[in-house]
């Protein structure tokens, strides 16, 4: 999966629960668990605790803090809007993360020459989570992807999104649909004060 998949995935854990609020699907060990066999399959039959639930809590709201600061002057998610980390800590955050697991160039040569960075030692799950998570939205923050980074602002939404295509605004149709709407609501209401 790229870098720029997985670090949306990771951030679209927090989402529209379908009723005008927020739902996280990383509220308990279990869902991490079911999010990380989805989009980590590589990590094999991995299981979360309390802990690493928390440093991927943690992880998290430092990586939507940057993409905060990624869509400015946009304005970011409004699920965001009001609890961002400050950006220094969101820094450190990021970068202790991924320090967690050292790695080191690895060259191999079968029918094709290929490096790929790989752990310097064997590393326990929980912490190559993280690294790998962290090193993923260092990789993207850092990257040509980070330009089309947006936050969706259609009502209810609280995702963000690349933006694919010159007019795109929204994360996914149903979006605009909704903003669509909204949007015509208010020019009655207004047309008919």
């Amino acid at each position: 999966m790229p870098d720029s998949q997985l670090v949306l995935d990771l951030t679209l854990t927090i989402r529209h629960d379908g009723h005008g609020g927020v739902a996280d699907d990383l509220t308990e060990p279990a869902g991490l668990t079911a999010w990380v066999r989805q989009h980590l399959p590589e990590l094999g039959e991995f299981t979360a605790d309390p802990v690493t639930l928390a440093s991927v809590r943690e992880l998290r709201a430092a990586v939507r803090a940057l993409f905060a600061k990624a869509v400015r002057p946009g304005e970011p998610s409004p699920a965001d809007a009001r609890r961002l980390l400050p950006e220094l800590e969101a820094l450190t955050r990021l970068n202790a993360a991924a320090a967690r697991v050292p790695v080191v160039p690895v060259f191999a040569w079968d029918a094709e020459p290929l490096a790929e960075l790989r752990p310097a030692a064997p590393a326990e799950p929980a912490a190559l989570l993280t690294a790998t998570l962290a090193r993923a939205a260092i990789t993207f923050l850092a990257g040509p992807d980070r330009a089309k980074l947006r936050a969706c602002h259609a009502p209810r939404c609280v995702r963000y999104f690349l933006k694919e295509h010159p007019r795109q605004e929204w994360c996914k149709p149903s979006c605009g649909n909704r903003a669509r709407v909204a949007r015509h609501h208010e020019r009655h209401r207004s047309g008919q004060s």
